[in-house]
């Protein structure tokens, strides 16, 4: 099992439009971000959680033309609006994509992207819509799932498990509870949510991610969803052994990670 980061941005992405780099060096092709998603690959399978408005940029990137399941964690604009995008791989197959949602963010992508779900005006379907539930087994993979506080909604914090080994996908959360601590606890490989270093209303700071990755015991931590003041080389000097920042493009393989 391993992790694909397609997009470690916020959902502005890094730069911002008008060549907006904040503290970020241009200079330093890590520091370009598009926004936030990655793939959950096992045995020939993956698994999209999200689909940014970049997903058409990052699939081209990563040479990725087949997908076996989606899965959202929210329905804001960031995680969600490259959805029509997922046409193109419908068209390859002829086949609706599975894809999955907590009931609160289902209802809210069939309400705007009905086409997606239902086709019309001769056009197909292009996924199937299936609700997500506390545990499934989703492309030979065990998904277990928490509400995680997002401001004033709620994410959809994901732990996939295969024979023993966990990655988490926690991102779009404003302070941790109990509950996702439970659930994430032991994990080999954490993905966190580490917008800033400040707090905001919305998402983590990098504080509050170090604490998450010390209080479930990650056995590795990689920072995502992340704003245009954290350099990448910078914040390469300043964290601690066992957690580093994210990229577009970086794939951590289980395999290195110690059990």
């Amino acid at each position: 099992m391993k992790a694909i980061l397609l997009g470690c941005g916020t959902s502005g992405g890094v730069p911002r439009i008008g060549n907006d780099w904040g503290e970020c060096d241009p200079a330093n092709p890590r520091n370009c971000r598009t926004r936030v998603s990655v793939i959950i690959e096992h045995d020939g399978q993956r698994i999209l959680v999200d689909t940014s408005p970049d997903l058409r940029h990052q699939l081209l990137r990563e040479h990725i033309g087949a997908l076996d399941a989606v899965i959202w964690t929210h329905d804001h604009a960031d995680h969600t609006h490259g959805i029509d995008d997922l046409r193109a791989l419908f068209h390859r197959t002829r086949q609706p994509i599975a894809g999955y949602a907590k009931d609160y963010t289902l209802h809210s992508l069939i309400t705007r992207f009905d086409y997606v779900f239902e086709g019309g005006d001769g056009y197909p379907a292009t996924v199937s819509a299936a609700a997500l539930g506390d545990e499934q087994a989703i492309c030979g993979l065990t998904v277990r799932t928490v509400d995680q506080p997002h401001g004033p909604v709620l994410s959809t914090g994901l732990r996939f498990d295969l024979q023993g080994r966990s990655i988490v996908y926690a991102t779009d959360f404003s302070h941790f509870t109990d509950e996702m601590v439970a659930l994430y606890a032991g994990c080999d490989l954490l993905i966190t949510d580490c917008l800033r270093h400040e707090k905001h209303p919305t998402h983590a700071s990098l504080p509050m991610a170090l604490q998450l990755a010390e209080q479930c015991g990650a056995r590795h931590t990689v920072l995502t969803h992340m704003d245009k003041t954290l350099d990448y080389a910078a914040l390469c000097l300043e964290l601690p052994e066992g957690v580093e920042p994210g990229y577009d493009g970086m794939v951590v393989d289980l395999d290195r990670i110690a059990p």
